[in-house]
């Protein structure tokens, strides 16, 4: 929570006479634990688990691709190529 919130959440109002903060959870908020900006580990870890786990895909793939031996058809300005208009809705 945002320590903006957090000041408007906590600020006794005259028609409850109690803050929104204890009013939503029952006690007051402990002002002493406003947290900082950390690293996180355990979203560090994922991170890298999921970087190799693309690593690992991207390799498979270029592994079957190449194995096909079909080269990817590159085209320049002004070629000449038929389309088919059977998908699109006028």
């Amino acid at each position: 929570m945002a320590t903006v919130e957090l000041a408007f959440y906590n600020k006794v109002h005259t028609s409850t006479k109690s803050s929104l903060f204890k009013f939503n959870y029952g006690k007051k908020p402990r002002m002493d634990e406003i947290r900082k900006k950390r690293k996180h580990a355990k979203a560090e870890e994922f991170v890298k688990e999921i970087k190799k786990m693309y690593q690992e895909v991207k390799t498979v793939l270029k592994k079957y691709t190449d194995r096909s031996g079909n080269k990817a058809v590159e085209y320049k300005v002004g070629d000449r190529v038929l389309l088919s208009t059977k998908d699109l809705t006028w």
